[in-house]
């Protein structure tokens, strides 16, 4: 039985799992969208968002940002020192300065949902695996439908009118 436990296994054991998130973090920070499985890209977002949440309050209260560079650099392991590729060229940055000093600070004024998870209709040449595209959103982008469903707008709240007291005999209504 698997009662509260939480999480995606992927056929894989802790170690090898962890590797994996890392893995495909440093691509995610890196290109700032990857395309994977279905699974994949459904177990990496809450990992992603917890670092990015992490970085990003080292911006909040600056006396915290080395603690919070180093909590993100325990997480993500070896991967946060390789430098990051910026098409065939070397950027000079680490994952863990992108995601720091350019990723975290996109972030400030959002309170979460840092990801997007997009379907492909294409299926992975092999295996036949569902794939689907894991991307950063931009800054001021909003997030789709999050906290309203698909064709519908919010309500508007319901208005009471005041009512007013009949100021003159003419104005009373007639008791019958």
């Amino acid at each position: 039985m698997r009662h509260r436990k939480a999480g995606w296994k992927l056929g894989r054991n802790p170690a090898h799992r962890l590797a994996l998130f890392r893995n495909l973090t440093k691509a995610l920070i890196e290109n700032e969208r990857i395309t994977t499985t279905v699974p994949k890209a459904k177990a990496l977002r809450p990992f992603v968002e917890r670092l990015i949440t992490l970085a990003k309050r080292g911006h909040q209260k600056p006396e915290t940002l080395l603690h919070a560079r180093r909590l993100v650099m325990a997480r993500l392991g070896p991967v946060a020192h390789a430098t990051v590729m910026d098409g065939e060229d070397f950027t000079g940055q680490t994952v863990l300065q992108k995601l720091v000093d350019t990723i975290a600070p996109r972030y400030l004024n959002r309170p979460g949902g840092y990801t997007r998870i997009l379907k492909l209709h294409t299926r992975r040449l092999g295996d036949a695996g569902e794939q689907a595209i894991i991307e950063l959103l931009k800054q001021d982008e909003p997030s789709a439908f999050r906290g309203q469903r698909r064709g519908k707008e919010a309500a508007p709240a319901p208005t009471v009118a005041p009512t007013v007291a009949p100021t003159t005999p003419a104005e009373t209504p007639a008791k019958n």
